[in-house]
């Protein structure tokens, strides 16, 4: 799983739901530690989402926080060489759906992470003076996470209109990311 990746997102209040779509852009990198590098080539996750296989937006990569899926029909996920377009709509009717809304709110939670697993030939790492480079070209994706915390700088969201709070250890979603990252 990666902790974050370039996008733009929007927050809107629709109905009793709380509308989200962004992007998640192809080809930026980011810098995971240790003179490892990532980024993602285009349409890297068409696989499951061209397949209609359900996929899942969590709160903080948590399997027992959905807050959207495909299945359900809240969750969109349109995968093009720009980016993957990400369309959801959550309604606050669980705790987790209302912290998670009240965090971007606050301001708490600052992106979103793809929870995926890379194919076998699915990547290809370079090396340079500056140290490795993984360009992910296939991977399985499982669910999109709200984070705290994302890895790529770009990967901010916004919320509007909104008074709660919620708290999560802001070193969670890096201590992960580094953990999890295969050369």
């Amino acid at each position: 799983m990666l902790f974050g990746a370039p996008i733009s997102f929007e927050i809107r209040a629709e109905g009793g739901a709380t509308r989200l779509s962004g992007r998640f852009p192809y080809g930026s990198e980011t810098t995971l530690g240790n003179g490892r590098r990532e980024r993602f080539a285009a349409r890297a996750f068409r696989s499951r989402i061209e397949a209609g296989e359900n996929i899942f937006l969590l709160a903080g990569h948590d399997p027992e926080k959905p807050l959207a899926s495909t299945e359900a029909g809240s969750l969109t996920l349109r995968d093009d060489d720009d980016a993957l377009h990400i369309e959801a709509r959550v309604a606050a009717t669980t705790s987790w759906a209302h912290d998670a809304l009240a965090a971007l709110a606050a301001g708490l939670t600052k992106g979103i992470s793809p929870g995926f697993r890379v194919a076998p030939g699915g990547d290809v790492v370079t090396r340079s003076a500056d140290g490795l480079l993984r360009t992910v070209t296939a991977a399985e994706l499982f669910e999109v996470s709200l984070v705290t915390r994302p890895a790529y700088d770009v990967a901010q969201i916004a919320a509007r209109s909104w008074d709660l709070a919620n708290e999560e250890a802001p070193d969670a979603g890096l201590k992960r990311a580094l953990a999890r990252w295969r050369a």
